[in-house]
């Protein structure tokens, strides 16, 4: 054994050939702080070991390294610019000194070899994998770039263009791509990959392989002549601002660094990449990001404890075969849970099992299914109109109109029909569950269960507990949410639940906004373009359905009618009573059509303006700044008195279910994130300055309590 640490291993295998095997602790190998330590260690005793003809990388584990501990980042990104420095110069140490061993390396990949595990094998002679071999730099994701060499050595291996699609778009590659361009020298079956590093580090000592031309090739400047390099940078730079944009800066950054540093050696390339790495680490974007990636591990390990307490939904039944329960239906059979699909109208249940036909043809069409599999998913869907269908379900998917008489009227008559343990949950979105508990029996097998529309895209689902609602109840189907690959986020019950219930005081401000003379289309340009919203508040209440919208904020300002109580006339009632609902009928704020394509195209319509005049002031154009202030003030506030009442459980929580539920700009990272790197300090004078404007807009004691202790979210 030349070197033993707690989480790498270094012994003799035959011949002179060496063997430096990662073993983590946990399942799966990650190259955090202690690991690089221990490599340190360990390449500085393969420096002094006599005899040595070749050196290989392998992993105990079924992976190879799934990249840095990101749990370390956000404490690493408030270290001192020149402590971050030292980190990272440390580390680029290691792998050079891997990269100048005097003998040849090679790296064998099984599993994911990504961001810190992909610079590692970079730093190797060759690299061989089995076919489940997945390589990639996926810092881009998390508003960062590779920081251990990967903007150094990738495009020295596989060209300029191929590195700089790797690193922007944050992919990991299959091991035939990676074949492909060169990553991986070989792709063998699983039980010869280490004969086959073997045969390979022996041919290589032998002079069979020059390994000496492979490294020089990796510590050269590129090999682009100035034309080649102008046209592939500028062409990479317009590539990335069109699919990037503004918002994310970390893309950009990754190809700059590689045009910076073309013309250079390694150790000067790599100082490039080491400051332009920092300057990222010290952005709110790569806060936010890395920040969403945490928060995502806890609601994954909160639905994994669910999970473990309940048993798996085997069987499932939807009520209600329109676009939303023939979307639930879908999700669930093509995820392997069988489902019945309730309705009382045959040509609902034909709408219902077409909208599931059409989403498998979608898949069809694009290569990702063939027939069998789409007849498969088919016939896991058992449409009918009878309750006796139900045999055998363990968990039923209320999914009728909005309308709680006629929920309550479908709940009692479905409980009469199943088990007594069978789980039945409401997909309702404003609807308070305790409410409709009270048509049940035993409102402790009840609960909500929200989903977003489209069904199949929207990752969130709120699961809402009832005043009654069980433990066992909600791990069921939270459990059942996992199954189908939603992101279950648990809530409190209150009219709107959580979601909706912060999203619509967003509207109430550009219902204000209105009345004093904006302009929707500004608006919405600069909720989209400056805040980053996908879709501005007048085109989102125009895809959602302005009469869908019209009845929520009546249900909103009934059940908080402090807050969201109207006065008079405002800009969604002005279009509900004309009947322009939106996308759905062709006219709402906008005028909808469809492009030759028949892509759906929307423009601004003279006849909204008309017809808001009765609503709006005289048009006035205010600052960007005002317009983002006026708008989210008013769902921030909410947010916080959300957590503040319980009704969400957590920042990491309510950050996550308005991204993934509403489309919250990531790069902010959520409301919380979002107020953490403004400062709840700052925060709370841009909302006093807005005061006037109504209680929307007043922050809650417990925030302003926090911001003058200097407190934080996170």
């Amino acid at each position: 054994m030349i070197y033993q640490g707690e989480v790498l291993s270094v012994q003799i295998l035959q011949d002179g050939i060496a063997e430096l095997s990662f073993n983590g602790k946990g399942s799966i190998n990650k190259l955090d702080r202690a690991t690089l330590l221990s490599l340190e260690q360990a390449i500085a005793a393969l420096e002094q070991a006599p005899g040595l003809q070749g050196l290989m990388f392998t992993s105990a584990k079924d992976a190879f390294i799934v990249g840095a501990d990101i749990t370390e980042f956000l404490d690493m990104f408030d270290l001192p610019r020149a402590r971050l420095d030292e980190w990272l110069s440390q580390a680029n140490r290691i792998f050079n000194r891997i990269e100048d061993l005097p003998f040849p390396t090679v790296s064998v990949v099984r599993g994911y070899a990504l961001g810190g595990g992909c610079e590692c094998i970079l730093a190797t002679d060759f690299r061989i994998g089995d076919a489940s071999a997945r390589i990639g730099l996926p810092e881009t994701k998390l508003g960062l770039m590779p920081g251990f060499g990967g903007t150094v050595r990738l495009p020295r291996l596989i060209g300029a263009d191929n590195a700089m699609e790797w690193i922007t778009t944050g992919q990991d590659n299959k091991a035939d791509a990676c074949l492909k361009l060169g990553v991986l020298d070989a792709v063998v079956d699983t039980d010869q990959l280490q004969a086959s590093a073997i045969q390979l580090l022996k041919d290589a000592a032998l002079g069979k392989q020059n390994w000496q031309a492979r490294r020089a090739q990796k510590t050269a400047p590129l090999t682009l002549d100035k034309l080649e390099a102008a046209m592939s940078f500028s062409t990479a730079k317009g590539m990335v601002a069109a699919k990037a944009g503004p918002h994310y800066p970390a893309p950009m950054m990754a190809v700059t660094t590689i045009e910076a540093a073309a013309g250079l050696g390694r150790d000067q390339a790599l100082r490039i990449e080491q400051s332009n790495f920092i300057t990222l680490t010290q952005t709110s974007v790569a806060r936010a990001l890395v920040g969403i990636f945490l928060n995502d591990q806890v609601i994954k390990g909160k639905t994994k404890q669910a999970a473990k307490a309940a048993e798996p939904a085997r069987k499932a039944a939807v009520l209600g075969a329109g676009i939303m329960g023939g979307g639930i239906a879908y999700q669930s059979a093509v995820k392997g849970i069988p489902a019945v699909m309730k309705d009382i109208k045959d040509q609902a249940l034909t709408l219902g099992m077409n909208e599931a036909g059409k989403l498998l043809n979608k898949q069809l069409e694009r290569g990702k299914i063939d027939g069998s599999r789409l007849a498969k998913v088919l016939t896991n869907i058992t449409p009918t109109l009878s309750y006796d269908g139900l045999q055998g379900v363990d968990t039923v998917v209320e999914a009728v109109v909005e309308n709680p008489k006629i929920k309550a009227q479908v709940l009692a008559e479905v409980e009469a029909h199943v088990a007594d343990d069978t789980v039945i949950a409401s997909n309702t979105s404003t609807i308070p569950i305790s409410t409709l508990a009270k048509s049940l029996k035993r409102p402790d097998r009840f609960c909500g269960m929200h989903f977003f529309n489209p069904v199949h895209r929207m990752p969130l689902v709120e699961i809402i507990r009832g005043e009654q609602t069980s433990d066992d109840t909600i791990n069921k189907v939270v459990a059942y949410a996992a199954a189908m690959g939603k992101s279950p986020i648990v809530v409190n019950d209150c009219p709107g639940f959580f979601v909706n219930r912060v999203l619509f005081p967003y509207f109430f401000g550009f219902n204000q906004l209105v009345a004093d003379g904006a302009d929707f289309v500004q608006i919405d340009r600069v909720m989209e373009k400056q805040f980053g919203w996908p879709m501005g508040p007048a085109w989102l209440l125009d895809v959602v359905g302005i009469d869908t919208g019209h009845h929520a904020a009546a249900v909103m300002a009934d059940g908080f009618p402090d807050r969201m109580g109207k006065t008079g006339k405002d800009a969604i009632d002005v279009m509900y009573e004309q009947q322009r609902f939106g996308r759905k009928n062709g006219k709402g704020f906008y005028a909808h059509s469809q492009d030759k394509k028949g892509k759906p195209r929307k423009e601004a319509d003279a006849e909204s303006y008309q017809l808001l005049a009765e609503v709006a002031a005289e048009r006035t154009d205010f600052e960007p700044d005002d317009i983002i202030a006026r708008m989210m003030i008013p769902m921030i506030n909410e947010v916080v008195l959300c957590l503040e009442e319980g009704i969400i459980g957590s920042p990491a929580e309510a950050d996550m279910a308005l991204v993934y539920g509403i489309g919250f700009p990531p790069f902010h990272g959520g409301v919380f994130r979002y107020l953490d790197n403004m400062g709840l300090a700052a925060y709370v004078a841009l909302a006093d300055k807005f005061a006037h404007l109504g209680p929307l807009y007043h922050v809650s004691s417990g925030l302003r309590r926090m911001a003058t202790d200097n407190k934080a979210f996170y």
